[in-house]
């Protein structure tokens, strides 16, 4: 998985920070004790087989759709523990390892089937390849829908202080949470990244800020160092379903941008290689872990009732899983794509046993960099507030 800083960049808006520009977290982590460990690994495994069971239904509808038979759909993954029934064909199957599903079509390595998978057109092939990561992305629409639904759309030409870091300049200064920031030096404020950056600018001089608190104005005079210890957002407002389904594709349509960009961000050093590494299941059980803290924290305080950021990290999972499943790499969806080209293009198909040796070798690279990913989770862990 792709750690993108889901904190500071949730798809809902509310949480942006002065401090995500120096590549840290902008929220104070909470200690929570209510949820179990247990409780927490249950949801955890439900979470990741959701985003992966998704992945393969996708898989598993569009065979069917285009009159491919499959003969084994699984819930987890081999080895098997038992088959739960049959259902036009297919065998239903409870697997061992309790990480997401697979689907086994008919005729999968095997050209000989006249009605199996490699025997179909390319462009059947192509359509069955690209209907899993479609079905993570829509996936992520419906949850980001509820999402903007549940904690309203932001005011984006307002600046609310989101909390404020203890010992801090804004702290001494007397800042309080839910101040609006109306200007800083007599420069008007409708902008959280140009606060940011106005604030870094005078770094070591004073600085004015002009606040709104309760419907009153009123001014402070702090020194950033370099910043001044505040996490910056938006404040919201209601939003309409209509409002929230044209949030939700903008928000899906950000991610996406901000994933398939990501590694020219990186080779140009717009972006700190901390913020986006790769992360293992540690990782991930991690961030996950955070995440219902905060959501603990956030629905105590009754600023929203839903998990909205389990929500949030279920969105850039299932995201992140659809476009990495579309990257041209073989033994990934995207991979077999590009090695339907030719086939799709000029009629001519690659030999099958090309074809096989390529997504072993990218199967088994694959491997080695996810157990390299899941060392380093405890080698080098994630780090978080």
């Amino acid at each position: 998985m792709v750690y993108l800083d889901f904190v500071n960049r949730n798809a809902g808006g509310r949480v942006g920070s002065e401090l995500a520009s120096q590549g840290k977290v902008g929220i104070i982590f909470v200690k929570v004790t209510e949820m179990t460990t247990i409780a927490m690994i249950l949801q955890f495994v439900l979470m990741l087989g959701l985003v992966m069971f998704v992945h393969e239904f996708g898989h598993f509808i569009a065979s069917k759709s285009l009159g491919i038979p499959v003969e084994e759909f699984g819930f987890g993954l081999p080895p098997r523990m038992v088959k739960l029934f049959t259902w036009k064909g297919t065998e239903f199957t409870l697997n061992w390892i309790p990480f997401g599903a697979f689907v086994r079509p008919k005729g999968e390595n095997d050209e000989g089937e006249p009605d199996g998978m490699l025997a179909a057109p390319a462009w059947k092939r192509t359509i069955i390849l690209l209907a899993g990561a479609t079905m993570n992305f829509i996936l992520g629409l419906i949850l980001l829908f509820f999402l903007f639904n549940a904690i309203g759309k932001p005011v984006t030409n307002q600046v609310l202080i989101s909390d404020v870091v203890p010992n801090s300049p804004a702290q001494a200064a007397g800042i309080q949470k839910n101040d609006l920031v109306l200007a800083l030096d007599g420069t008007k404020i409708d902008n959280v990244d140009n606060l940011v950056k106005l604030i870094q600018a005078k770094s070591g001089q004073n600085i004015v800020l002009e606040l709104q608190r309760e419907g009153q104005n009123l001014s402070v005079n702090l020194t950033p160092n370099p910043t001044i210890g505040v996490y910056l957002g938006n404040p919201t407002v209601k939003a309409s379903p209509g409002e929230s389904l044209r949030n939700a594709f903008q928000g899906l349509g950000q991610m996406v941008k901000e994933l398939v960009t990501l590694p020219a961000r990186l080779i140009r050093g717009s972006i700190d290689p901390e913020m986006a590494r790769l992360s293992g299941f540690k990782g991930m059980f991690d961030m996950f872990s955070y995440a219902a803290e905060q959501d603990q924290e956030l629905q105590s305080t009754g600023a929203v009732s839903a998990p909205v950021m389990r929500m949030n990290m279920v969105i850039a999972l299932t995201i992140g899983l659809g476009v990495m499943n579309l990257m041209p790499i073989p033994g990934l969806d995207g991979g077999q794509i590009l090695l339907l080209l030719p086939e799709l293009l000029f009629k001519k198909k690659l030999p099958q046993k090309m074809v096989n040796t390529l997504n072993f070798m990218g199967i088994a690279l694959l491997m080695l960099l996810l157990v390299y990913v899941n060392i380093m989770d405890f080698v080098n862990p994630i780090k978080l507030p």
